[in-house]
């Protein structure tokens, strides 16, 4: 790879967070296409204006009243809002990020709501913060494609998750093999399209590391016109290459548990 994938990340979705105020009808749509209208109600604009998911991880993953939830790359955090409802008051919700940008505007997020129950910390995924079996759930959206090193991400998952705990994330998934130069172009990285990887390489990770029970479902199938409505530059892309990509990638449903 000729370029640095985290820092192009960091980049990328740095810059997201501070012209969200501008972005409204694409970023809207999206999350209106993942989430349903009950589970927007009460979230800020600014959070929802600034997700990039690509489903909605919390209609499968089961949160309880008194739960202890982590969001690996929580954005804007509008999952992690989201799930302050489902665990209330006794319940605890961490979202960690990486990007300063994102971590201010979920602060800022957070205070418009005015929940208690939710902190966002500074981290990266393949290195959590947090003490090893704290944690009941780990849910996240569209995060780990982003990361050169599934194995570590989500073995770290798996080491925070308490015994019985469970990993319910969406994620992008590829579909059928895409050339070379797709997984080579830094856009198409931050975009979650490059860093993508087959359903059976995922369940391959996800059973090495010990998770049982593994299940991945597409949900959403990347169609040309939802490819034209991510936010990357198009014109970087050849031709070619965005008329291979129609149909090869899809957001799914991913769950798996700790025994």
């Amino acid at each position: 790879m000729d370029f640095d994938v985290k820092k192009e990340v960091q980049n990328y979705y740095g810059e997201i967070a501070k012209k969200k105020t501008c972005c409204s009808c694409q970023e809207i749509s999206r999350a209106q296409r993942n989430y349903d209208g009950d589970y927007l109600e009460n979230i800020p604009e600014d959070a929802i204006k600034a997700s990039l998911g690509c489903a909605n991880p919390l209609v499968f993953a089961e949160l309880k009243e008194g739960e202890t939830v982590l969001d690996l790359g929580s954005g804007g955090g509008i999952d992690v809002l989201m799930s302050s409802k489902f665990v209330g008051k006794t319940g605890k919700i961490y979202g960690l990020d990486m990007t300063d940008e994102m971590l201010e505007l979920a602060n800022k997020n957070k205070e418009k709501m005015g929940v208690e129950n939710v902190e966002f910390i500074k981290g990266f995924i393949e290195n959590i913060p947090l003490e090893d079996k704290t944690v009941d759930a780990i849910i996240s959206n569209c995060v780990i494609n982003l990361t050169e090193d599934k194995t570590k991400a989500l073995s770290e998952a798996y080491r925070v998750l308490k015994d019985g705990g469970r990993l319910a994330i969406a994620d992008v998934v590829s579909l059928r093999p895409v050339s070379p130069e797709i997984k080579k172009q830094a856009q198409l990285w931050a975009g979650c399209i490059s860093g993508a990887i087959p359903i059976e390489d995922y369940k391959l990770i996800l059973k090495n590391i010990g998770f049982k029970d593994i299940s991945i479902e597409p949900v959403h199938i990347y169609t040309k016109a939802i490819i034209d409505g991510l936010d990357f530059d198009k014109t970087l892309i050849s031709k070619e290459n965005l008329e291979e990509m129609d149909g090869a990638f899809a957001g799914a449903h991913i769950k798996a548990y700790k025994n």
